[in-house]
């Protein structure tokens, strides 16, 4: 069974609400915090981007850094003010971006179903990004960004769902970037009732979020051995996640932009694709089916399709990012391993084909492709099956905002 717990969770006062919450950590870099967190006090990027008020040029993972994350994120605590529910609840965390709307729970997960693959994974995590998540959370004794999970559709937990959102919300307001975040804090015997639904749900899947689940399952591996009475039930062997039906989940494609062409003039490039792939002048700039790929070059746009069938390959090699990789990045390209290759750039689809354009443009980059979107049951084949999927082959929006539930262990 899939546990989703309810737990005391921290929140902000509903009025502060709009000024704490706070895109992911992973999504901006320093200078971009620095000017979403401006003339804002209460910002929560000042406890996942302290360095946002540090000298510039600081080592990202000294010990000042997370010190100073946890000094903002006890004064946060102070001022907003954030408060811990006296009781144990689930929450349902609603996000609309334009006619998509995705309802999900907010619950507590744990991090030994994480290890025992009863929350699936479908990507590999960098050593580096786990230990950076892991020390911010066992220094701050909180888990302040959610995982993003998601479950097969469920009728009887959906129907529940909708049930419960008709009350009032704990709070709803629209963030700057168009997003309407709206919580509502389930009470006790309903959020008990929520919570044994899940106990006929087989598996969770980590949809976005596999750094914060791994650094999850580290932390209540060091704190086990710390507590002489551990028995298992305690905060810190949780997790705080959102966990979303697999019906209403936005996948947006993660393009690719090549800085060289290794060496290759654009003629002889193109005689290399062309001996695998059809290449046809085109005035889209997305590929409006699988199997097919867009590609922005000299300023001009080209369709891109095999001359194979790629659901002759095996369930990872027949994704159109392993399609794009295994066949013209590597062999052509020379971009042998995407997770280490500096000659290579992902973009999130929620960027759109400009951002693309403007990249190759600018001379810095000089070629670019556009994908179609890895979908959902894909993820969930590949997860399923035990395998990794290619790195960047899924961008997830909205993004949830952190520092709208905390879960304190």
């Amino acid at each position: 069974m899939a546990e989703v717990l309810p737990f005391n969770g921290l929140l902000p006062r509903p009025d502060m609400a709009p000024q704490v919450a706070a895109v992911p950590y992973d999504v901006v870099n320093s200078e971009e915090a620095a000017v979403l967190a401006e003339g804002n006090q209460y910002s929560f990027l000042r406890v996942s981007r302290p360095e946002i008020e540090m000298e510039p040029g600081i080592d990202l993972h000294c010990d000042a850094v997370y010190e100073k994350a946890a000094a903002n994120f006890k004064r946060l605590c102070q001022e907003a003010p954030l408060v811990v529910d006296s009781e144990k609840h689930l929450y349902i965390y609603r996000l609309q971006m334009g006619a998509h709307v995705q309802t999900g729970i907010v619950g507590a997960v744990s991090a030994e179903e994480y290890r025992k693959d009863i929350i699936k994974k479908h990507e590999k995590t960098r050593k580096d990004k786990e230990d950076d998540r892991t020390r911010h959370v066992m220094t701050l004794r909180s888990h302040t960004g959610p995982a993003f999970l998601t479950y097969r559709d469920d009728r009887e937990i959906n129907r529940f769902i909708e049930q419960l959102t008709i009350e009032k919300p704990y709070f709803d307001f629209t963030a700057a970037d168009g997003i309407v975040h709206t919580l509502w804090r389930i009470g006790a015997a309903e959020s008990e009732k929520l919570s044994g639904m899940f106990k006929r749900v087989p598996c969770l899947y980590i949809a976005d979020g596999h750094h914060r689940s791994a650094a999850a399952a580290r932390t209540a591996a060091e704190c086990a051995p710390l507590n002489k009475d551990h028995n298992g039930s305690e905060d810190y062997n949780y997790f705080l996640a959102v966990t979303f039906p697999q019906s209403q989940l936005k996948i947006l494609p993660y393009n690719r932009a090549v800085k060289t062409l290794n060496g290759l003039s654009k003629n002889e490039f193109f005689k290399k694709v062309e001996l695998h792939f059809s290449i046809l002048p085109t005035k889209e700039q997305m590929p409006n089916n699988p199997g097919e790929f867009c590609m922005y070059i000299g300023g001009e746009w080209f369709l891109i399709r095999p001359k194979f069938d790629p659901a002759a390959r095996s369930v990872i090699a027949r994704l159109d990012v392993s399609v794009l990789q295994d066949d013209i990045l590597a062999p052509i390209l020379g971009i042998d391993d995407p997770r280490t290759s500096t000659g290579i750039d992902f973009i999130g689809g929620i960027r759109g084909p400009g951002e693309l354009i403007k990249l190759v443009d600018s001379g810095r980059y000089a070629v670019a492709f556009s994908m179609y979107p890895t979908t959902l049951e894909q993820l969930m084949d590949i997860a399923d099956a035990g395998e990794i999927m290619p790195p960047k082959s899924t961008w997830f929006e909205p993004k949830l905002r952190d520092g709208v539930v905390c879960h304190n262990f």
